[in-house]
């Protein structure tokens, strides 16, 4: 799983030539500092939704751990993979968004041939410890959980349904 790091008002978070600064933070001399407490997850790291459909979400697998992949890999997270219980009530569209950044475990690895080889890992968030880790509203703010099942936006006050990540502290750099 993809390691999340605390931060607190004044940490350095990245220079302003590699990131655009949000809300929760400032800037000075170049670089983009935290003025809130909270916990960053490169948008690179874990899982990148990219799109979904009533039977499933497809996804980018981009960090295996804490190990960039130097290539894209594709990962398939199926209806009834999303949570371990209520599987037939599970509607995907209110689980992800493309954009949102899951961690996921994989389940099996396919190879499928249609016409090219294509090479697919089926994944798992049927976990509470796994589901979306980062998500965006509308409004481009990082929405902040709620509940298992809900993440709201800061600035709009709007709550979206996710199937949300209970991130275990050993998966937390400090």
């Amino acid at each position: 799983m993809s390691p999340m790091k605390l931060c607190v008002p004044g940490d350095k978070l990245c220079s302003t030539v590699d990131c655009i600064p949000g809300t929760g933070v400032y800037l000075r001399h170049g670089c983009i500092y935290s003025s809130l407490t909270g916990y960053v997850l490169k948008k690179n790291e874990g899982e990148e939704v990219t799109s979904i459909n009533p039977r499933f979400a497809k996804v980018h697998i981009l960090y295996v751990g804490s190990t960039p992949l130097k290539d894209r890999f594709r990962g398939t997270i199926r209806k009834e993979d999303v949570r371990a219980t209520e599987k037939d009530k599970v509607e995907t569209y209110k689980s992800f968004r493309p954009g949102d950044i899951v961690l996921a475990k994989v389940v099996s690895f396919s190879r499928i041939s249609l016409g090219d080889v294509q090479s697919n890992y089926l994944l798992t968030t049927a976990e509470n410890e796994l589901g979306v880790v980062v998500a965006h509203s509308e409004a481009g703010a990082q929405m902040v959980p709620i509940s298992w099942c809900e993440m709201q936006c800061p600035q709009t006050h709007s709550k979206e349904f996710r199937k949300v990540a209970r991130v275990q502290p050993e998966f937390l750099q400090a």
